[in-house]
């Protein structure tokens, strides 16, 4: 290892590692360790304070983009999202929950395999919608459901949306990991279009559909089964 290499600004990676396993506020760990990072390298202070402010002040309006969609969305559920998307999902027959998170996976995918990966989304789709929607259709099958049951739909339904978005924005042309292989890939030599790297993208995409789909359609059976154990050992518990 050549001797002018300075190793000491991995020290950062300490800092993260150590914050985080002692539950230290998320926060305050980045900048302590933006600090520190900077400091080990050689930066002199007033240098870094004055990056940080001036990062502080371009993304100031990011609180504002984040924020605003919640309460939109916290203001819906006030006045009854969840239970208009349950009472919708439960008017239909055919459906299951296995089916509807089937029919999202598919819709997350494509729309995030053309850059509109904000179309979903934990706080915006997942919790609000999806889930009680889920929830909605197996209620409508079995009944009132337990908690246990309850908390396994609403983990498949964030399970979906990841594995849709994680998938699916690989295709992306323009997706930042794409273009963060294909200039590694160049500066090492190898000269790769990032069109040939999202297309190749489309046989793991298709898997992770294939797979995560029938894992949803095995959903529809283990729940049947986890319900009707749960309504034979509270006959059980009564007798």
């Amino acid at each position: 290892m050549p001797a002018d290499i300075n190793l000491w600004p991995l020290i950062g990676v300490l800092i993260i590692i150590a914050g985080f396993a002692l539950r230290f506020n998320p926060m305050l760990v980045v900048i302590i360790t933006a600090i520190g990072t900077a400091l080990a390298a050689g930066f002199p202070i007033d240098k870094v304070l004055a990056t940080i402010g001036a990062g502080f002040v371009k993304t100031r309006n990011l609180p504002l983009i984040i924020l605003l969609p919640l309460a939109v969305i916290g203001l819906l559920e006030r006045h009854g999202l969840r239970q208009h998307a349950q009472n919708w999902i439960s008017s239909i027959k055919s459906a299951t929950a296995g089916r509807l998170l089937i029919v999202y996976l598919g819709a997350r995918q494509l729309t995030a395999a053309v850059g509109l990966t904000s179309l979903g989304g934990h706080p915006q789709m997942v919790r609000p919608l999806l889930a009680p929607m889920a929830e909605g259709a197996t209620e409508a099958r079995y009944g009132k459901l337990s908690q246990k049951v309850r908390e396994k739909l609403r983990a498949f339904s964030a399970a979906t949306d990841n594995v849709g978005l994680f998938f699916g924005e690989d295709i992306f042309v323009a997706f930042g990991a794409i273009v963060l292989m294909t200039t590694f890939l160049k500066e090492a030599g190898i000269e790769v279009e990032p069109i040939h790297v999202a297309l190749w993208g489309i046989p793991t995409a298709v898997s992770a559909f294939v797979i995560h789909a029938f894992r949803l359609r095995r959903l529809d059976r283990t729940l049947a089964k986890e319900i009707a154990e749960e309504k034979q050992g509270a006959k059980g518990e009564r007798a």
